[in-house]
């Protein structure tokens, strides 16, 4: 099987890592094509995954036709059994190439339009209402991505598998980070962490308007923001001298370790994975409540750790609570950490993932045989019936006709076998060529890949 990834840092690239390592654990052969530069092509390759180099943005533009076109050069060559697309740009461009002629598993780690406002968003849910006749099913990771699709008008065969964190990497025990460079040590408590992709969705300009009230509450509090981003310029001239910026960091656990609380006030997510790793490591957590925040919490957690999504006052009311209360932190991370080991283990959410691989492979091989039948029996009832040649014979037995003469029944289409187009094909064509003419001609002022 075959993950298209783009993008090819942050949470995405964590969860698929996961997933390919689990799989290469349970023996698949899996594969995986996106941009060569960042994290993601390295970490997978090292458990054994063959990397295929597809050099793409992460939002749609101009290349959007030529990476596709590309990527369709990488199916044809690889010849997958199913492709697992993630991501908006990764799914945009996984369903143009297949159109069908392969399962395709699409995942879009929150929806992408979600991420964007007016003419735009339209443009974009237009095409995901589209795409889905070219999805086999569609994974969402909590059941308020699956309801946010729903009501859109996503009209897609659901599966809904939470986000999954390898615990062999994320636990209570292990190594702490080093010095911040530029930074003497790491300081002393309390140590308010965020690990996310510096954007605006992750809402660390949020977690700033509502620092200085925690400084006014609690003066020696540090705040580090572990990630890089498009927003890193604008956030560091924000930052006051009690922020840290410890930039993107290939092992997250340790700065998870270094926490005394771990807070994520995002704006939009289908269910983020850094809280998860951080209940792994036995940190309590604080997040905006937003898709899959509260599923991903255990309800003792529910009440002190959840916040609207861009309420500054809120959050720094949660934090300093948390912040001066250590026996409640020490009662909520025991109760994240036996919640993450019970329901959020990766291997579970590679098992889930391999049933929906299971299903969409057994479905389209019954469909394969369902369409081989119906044609065989079409054209069995085209063939007239064998008349005898001399009508003074008809008492004597029929020779046995040469089966080399034998009109032979026609062979149920390949689905890789390229063929005249159909009415419908051209018609799918022209909508999928205008929807995505809309997207790519809209100046990329913003991501819609979250």
């Amino acid at each position: 099987m075959l993950h298209i990834v783009q993008p090819v840092e942050g949470g995405v690239a964590r969860v698929v890592t996961d997933l390919v390592r689990a799989q290469r654990r349970a023996g698949l052969d899996v594969g995986v094509a996106c941009p060569g530069a960042g994290p993601l092509a390295e970490g997978v390759r090292r458990l054994g995954a063959e990397v295929h180099g597809w050099e793409a943005g992460r939002s749609p533009g101009p290349g959007l036709f030529g990476e596709t076109r590309a990527l369709a050069k990488v199916v044809k060559r690889v010849r997958p059994d199913l492709v697992h697309a993630h991501s908006a740009k990764a799914g945009l461009a996984a369903r143009l190439a297949v159109r069908g002629r392969l399962p395709v598993v699409f995942q879009p780690h929150a929806w992408s339009f979600e991420a964007v406002k007016g003419p735009m968003a339209a443009l974009v849910l237009r095409w995901e209402r589209f795409a889905t006749r070219w999805s086999s099913r569609v994974i969402c990771v909590s059941e308020a991505e699956r309801r946010t699709g729903e009501r859109a008008g996503v009209d897609a065969d659901y599966a809904v598998i939470p986000n999954g964190v390898d615990l062999s990497a994320y636990g209570p025990r292990g190594p702490l980070p080093a010095a911040v460079p530029g930074v003497p040590g790491m300081p002393s408590t309390p140590v308010v962490v965020c690990v996310g992709r510096l954007c605006r969705q992750k809402g660390q300009d949020v977690l700033l308007d509502a620092w200085p009230e925690v400084r006014r509450q609690i003066p020696g509090a540090t705040l580090v923001l572990v990630g890089d981003g498009p927003d890193a310029e604008a956030l560091r001239a924000a930052a006051p001298a009690s922020v840290m910026f410890a930039g993107a960091a290939a092992e997250t656990a340790t700065w998870y370790r270094a926490a005394d609380l771990v807070v994520l006030p995002s704006r939009w997510e289908g269910m983020a994975l850094a809280p998860l790793e951080a209940m792994a490591c036995g940190r309590p957590v604080v997040l905006s409540e937003v898709g899959g925040a509260r599923e991903s919490l255990p309800r003792q957690l529910a009440s002190p750790c959840l916040v609207p999504p861009e309420d500054p006052r809120a959050l720094a009311a949660a934090l300093v609570t948390l912040a001066l209360d250590a026996p409640l932190r020490t009662a909520l991370a025991g109760h994240g950490l036996r919640h993450v080991r019970a329901t959020h283990d990766v291997r579970h959410t590679a098992e889930a993932v391999a049933a929906v691989y299971r299903g969409v492979l057994g479905a389209t091989a019954a469909r394969a045989i369902t369409e081989a039948a119906a044609v065989t029996t079409a054209t069995q009832a085209r063939e007239p019936t064998e008349v005898p040649k001399n009508p003074d014979t008809t008492n004597t037995p029929k020779a046995r006709k040469n089966p080399s003469t034998t009109k032979a029944t026609n062979p149920p289409r390949a689905r890789n076998t390229p063929q005249t187009p159909t009415t419908t094909e051209v018609t799918e064509d022209n909508e999928a060529t205008k929807a995505v003419e809309a997207v790519e001609a809209t100046e990329d002022r913003e991501s819609i890949t979250p």
